[in-house]
């Protein structure tokens, strides 16, 4: 996620920690940082040195509350200042059941429209709604079957266009979805630009026909500034209930779009960080914000874990790990667990601290270890998990065998598991757990 913006503020507060004394000159260095970050994310300049004016005046005028050190009082004032600048927080977007809303989304061709409206329908199944999609982009000849495909990898039923106008097929579209009782209805459309008026004109008829309850404008990560103009022109056409941001992995650089789409009135819902269905979040610009700066998302994580976790299963896990039960057997659950999450690279993102001390590689390394581990876990037999001190040398070599992986790789899951095992019995271990509950992590809370 905005990988380039995040590694350049982390940097900055890395070489703050290391000043001595922050005195004015050491304020005005940090900003200068700032800034340059801010600028390279394609941030609005004029925005940029109202927000560094901002952060230079509070940090050398504000009393440093109760508590806290100047740099800590630093970090906080650059947090909130840049959530100000990422927009409003998101309102709740409400969808009843019992009666048809219909979605609509809009955008620039080529902004990743089809898949975010793929990603959308996903995210409504998974809350329990009946979801139904559409495509009225007669313009583009691979639309139609990239959307059915789509539709067919998360389950989730499709309508036929049965017309060559693209307002007839909203307007039957909906019409089915509503007959079939579904929750959700979501129409895709034809990719537009602000200077196109006949697709703006063709746009607005789609409206008329299918007459959302809501529209979402899909805006590419990598537009940068032209976000605000664009923004703009589709509102005036065809008003914009809120704006899903795309592409905002790897190294877009995202700031202006961000800052662009705050800057029309507009909500940003949703951002996309990943090519993967699963890879769309609600956008909350304070936790967003948390992300870029190192101080995690733990409301995010919960969220994922609660998706994904079997509750009971959950509870019975915790309880072993409070009483130092520790075997292989929670090891293979903590594994899918993490794997149904998503990459472990996005999992670190959430948690405080994490990112700024765990190098990319290392993440990417754990991630290829972690697929071999399954396979040598699943290569043991039960009595191997729950007692791995009995897997001794001719056991490595069959369970090397069956995994399709080198003795050494056996030694070393059981020398990693054998190590966590002793730490969670330690005082260390017992810090952690302090740790974790004072970031607001408990183990009453994942049960819930």
């Amino acid at each position: 996620m905005l990988e380039s913006l995040r590694e350049r503020l982390q940097k900055a507060f890395e070489t703050l920690r290391g000043t001595t004394v922050v005195d004015r000159e050491a304020v005005k260095a940090f900003v200068q940082d700032l800034q340059r970050a801010l600028l390279v994310a394609d941030v609005d300049v004029r925005r940029v040195l109202e927000i560094s004016e901002a952060i230079e005046e509070k940090a050398l005028a504000e009393d440093i509350p109760p508590g806290l050190t100047r740099k800590e009082h630093i970090v906080k004032i650059v947090y909130d200042e840049l959530a100000s600048l990422m927009g409003e927080e998101t309102p709740l977007l409400e969808i009843p059941k019992g009666r048809t809303t219909v979605l609509l989304a809009i955008g620039i061709q080529g902004s990743g429209k089809t898949t975010t409206c793929a990603k959308l329908a996903y995210h409504f199944l998974k809350g329990g709604y009946k979801v139904g999609l559409a495509s009225t982009d007669t313009f583009r000849p691979a639309a139609q079957e990239q959307l059915r495909q789509l539709a067919s990898e998360i389950s989730c039923p499709f309508y036929e266009a049965k017309s060559e106008k693209p307002e007839e097929i909203a307007e039957m579209a909906v019409a089915h979805f509503k007959s079939g009782n579904f929750d959700v209805v979501i129409l895709d459309t034809a990719g537009r630009h602000k200077e196109e008026k006949g697709l703006l004109e063709e746009m607005k008829q789609i409206a008329e026909a299918a007459k959302p309850d809501f529209t979402f404008l899909v805006l590419d990560g990598t537009i940068g500034q032209q976000a605000y103009p664009q923004a703009k022109a589709f509102h005036e056409t065809t008003p914009v209930g809120g704006v899903v941001i795309t592409k905002l992995d790897g190294t877009a650089k995202g700031g202006g779009a961000l800052s662009g789409a705050a800057a029309t009135g507009s909500h940003v819902y949703f951002i996309g960080t990943g090519e993967k269905i699963a890879d769309l979040e609600p956008y909350n610009p304070r936790s967003f914000v948390g992300r870029l700066l190192g101080l995690g998302d733990l409301d995010a994580l919960m969220r994922k874990i609660r998706e994904v976790e079997d509750v009971e299963r959950m509870k019975r896990r915790m309880e072993r790990l409070a009483k130092g039960r520790f075997t292989l057997v929670d090891l293979i659950e903590q594994l899918e667990g993490i794997r149904r999450m998503g990459s472990l690279t996005k999992i670190l993102d959430l948690i405080p601290g994490m990112k700024m001390k765990l190098p990319k590689e290392l993440a990417v390394e754990a991630e290829e270890k972690a697929k071999k581990w399954k396979h040598i876990l699943n290569s043991m037999t039960d009595e191997e998990r729950i007692q791995p001190e009995l897997v001794k040398s001719r056991r490595v070599k069959r369970i090397s065998r069956g995994a399709g992986v080198q003795e050494r790789e056996v030694k070393d899951l059981l020398k990693q598991f054998f190590a966590a095992k002793r730490m969670m019995k330690s005082r260390q271990g017992r810090r952690l757990m302090k740790m974790l509950r004072a970031q607001g992590i408990r183990p009453e809370d994942l049960m819930k």
